[in-house]
């Protein structure tokens, strides 16, 4: 058969155009070995159309191992593909490919609609070890090398007090994803343990000040946090139910306490199940919540008092009797009508409809 097979393809080129001639002969007919000459091959081979194959049952053998041929060439082409790509590449490739649609282009989306990077940007990538930061640092590295926007990257990690097992992961994982970190060490965790009222508020706020001074020491212009889509309706939803107002977390902002400081989000549209299901598939494994409070009140197996773990299980319950009920929070975020509220705050002073009522109902 390898024969045969090599002399049409000698005198047809490719095996696939010519085999689909053959199969406008043998498509209506079930061809049999033991009786493989239909009518419709009979007239073919007295046309001479295919004198120099004399057996038509040929025809089906030809057939056949042109589509195991076929299949072990893409199997083959493929296991190539993957052999010749690196780690990192698979890993990019990812990116870009099987994850473009919920991580990729929600990226880029963001980037544009809200204007995050501009030329001559210095960005602090601020990295915890966990994966929403290590997926942001993955995400804007790739589009620096990309991008005809040039920006500098520092990426930036501070050790709070992290144990030796979490300092090592951090290592790892930035060392696998190519990620080249400066770290600087804090006492973050040891005097936000000593309050017994809102340790976790304290070391947020010790976290964010001291990156914040560090990215300006580096001569960096902006710092990114990788908080994403889920992180801005679970913090509206709390907002609402347990602070008595409407407020949420904005895709940018200027630092309060450090002049020419801009605080950025380029996660702001991506679904934490999609940076979830992204270390999945590449075998990742980042740290979790790393606070030392934590840790012991898992030790402890004590009941979590977590609102934002309250407010995620409640979306997470309402999702399943409202798929889009995600998207929709999201998007209303963006089309807020104002007018139609009967009061609001601005600039640190409340507002009411009834400055803008007037006398008349026109």
């Amino acid at each position: 058969m390898c024969t045969i097979k090599n002399i049409v393809v000698v005198l047809y080129g490719d095996i696939g155009v010519w085999l689909s001639l053959v199969e406008r002969f043998v498509r209506d007919e079930e061809v049999a070995c033991s009786n493989p000459v239909t009518p419709t091959m009979q007239k073919a081979q007295t046309s001479g159309l295919f004198s120099f194959l004399p057996d038509p049952a040929v025809f089906l053998s030809i057939r056949t191992e042109h589509k195991n041929f076929q299949e072990r060439w893409i199997c083959d082409t493929f296991t190539a593909m993957k052999r010749e790509l690196s780690d990192i590449q698979m890993i990019e490739r990812s990116i870009i490919k099987k994850y473009r649609k919920e991580l990729w282009a929600p990226f880029l989306t963001a980037i544009r609609r809200y204007d995050l990077i501009r030329a001559g940007d210095h960005i602090a990538v601020c990295i915890s070890g966990g994966k929403d930061s290590m997926c942001m640092a993955k995400l804007l590295q790739m589009l620096q090398r990309h991008s005809d926007v040039p920006f500098e990257l520092t990426f930036l990690t501070m050790d709070p007090g992290y144990n030796a097992e979490n300092c090592r992961k951090i290592e790892e994982n930035a060392a696998r994803l190519q990620i080249p970190l400066t770290v600087f060490e804090t006492r973050v965790f040891d005097i936000a343990n000593t309050q017994t009222k809102s340790p976790c508020y304290l070391c947020a706020r010790m976290r964010r000040g001291y990156l914040y001074n560090e990215a300006k020491n580096l001569g960096c212009n902006k710092i990114a946090l990788g908080h994403h889509l889920n992180d801005v309706i679970e913090t509206t939803v709390m907002a609402m139910f347990y602070s008595s107002k409407l407020e949420t977390i904005v895709p940018k902002c200027h630092s309060e306490n450090f002049e020419g400081m801009e605080l950025i989000r380029p996660m702001y549209g991506i679904k934490e199940e999609a940076v979830l299901s992204w270390s999945r598939y590449n075998s990742l494994e980042f740290i979790q919540c790393a606070c030392r409070f934590t840790e012991e009140s898992a030790r402890e197996n004590a009941e979590t008092t977590s609102k934002r773990r309250e407010i995620k299980e409640l979306i997470r319950n309402l999702k399943q009797e409202n798929p889009e009920i995600e998207d929709n929070i999201f998007r209303a975020l963006h089309a807020v009508h104002i007018e139609t509220f009967p009061g609001y705050k601005k600039d640190g002073s409340l507002h009411s409809f009834l400055e803008e009522y007037g006398d008349d109902n026109d």
